[in-house]
């Protein structure tokens, strides 16, 4: 599928690696319609990128929300062509802690965005993507979802997130063969150690250590990178029900 002249869908698109991707899209010729939480920040890049993006403010949580949003985003561009699920959230918590078992909620809560809301968005933007006009490949869409090098290697404390994101990598080829019949490509990329605003706040010594866990290159990747690859999986037709990960060769310790 070529970008040019195509609409994504970006969940997450306000920062990190969905505004990398947003970017990536605007450049290429695409339209983006971001699906998000942060209304400010969200306007504010939607204002910068121009007529080819809408932000949308979204719970990907909420069925009705993102009916909502789908409708919007068909509405302003005409169609659907691209969803790209980059919405989600963390937690560091034991399974059983000097302060008790887990806590049920908040374990809960990671799989509703991260998971449960990557899949609310598949579905109804995958709908209207059934609806395209398939090109020379029959194709009619392209879903690319996010995981994480956690849901293989999930460390002290992630019992939360790397369930949710090992239900992406689960989902990843399923849904594949779900969407096949209507031309639907469906892939999963699982990035390690990234530069996004998780780590923004920590002090230069703390990411050079973590960028030098990474066997090569030795850093943090780039959230450039990330968009690169999603443009790549865009762009070949024949990536498919499958998930990419993107780590340098990083794989995680316990701690």
């Amino acid at each position: 599928m070529q970008i040019k002249g195509a609409t994504a869908i970006v969940t997450g698109g306000v920062s990190g690696l969905g505004e990398a991707a947003v970017r990536k899209i605007v450049s290429q010729g695409g339209n983006a319609a971001i699906f998000d939480v942060q209304e400010e920040k969200g306007m504010r890049v939607a204002e910068e990128l121009g007529e080819q993006v809408r932000f949308i403010k979204t719970d990907v949580t909420s069925e009705e929300s993102v009916q909502n949003a789908v409708d919007q985003a068909v509405e302003a561009f005409g169609q659907i062509d691209m969803a790209v699920n980059c919405a989600g959230i963390g937690a560091a918590e034991k399974t059983v802690s000097k302060k008790g078992p887990h806590d049920l909620g908040s374990f809960s809560k990671v799989i509703q965005v991260n998971l449960i809301g990557s899949f609310n968005v598949i579905r109804l933007a995958a709908e209207k993507m059934a609806e395209n006009e398939a090109n020379d490949e029959g194709e009619r869409g392209v879903i690319i979802n996010t995981a994480s090098v956690a849901a293989y290697e999930g460390q002290i404390g992630q019992a939360a997130y790397s369930a949710s994101k090992g239900g992406i990598v689960g989902m990843t080829l399923p849904i594949a063969r779900d969407l096949s019949r209507n031309g639907i490509r469906v892939m999963t990329i699982a990035p390690g150690l990234f530069d996004t605003p998780l780590f923004a706040g920590l002090p230069d010594k703390a990411r050079k250590a973590l960028g030098e866990m990474t066997p090569f290159p030795q850093r943090l990747g780039d959230v450039k990178e990330y968009a690169q690859l999603a443009e790549s999986i865009i762009e070949n037709p024949m990536l498919n029900g499958e998930v990419i990960r993107l780590d340098g060769a990083i794989r995680m310790q316990p701690k």
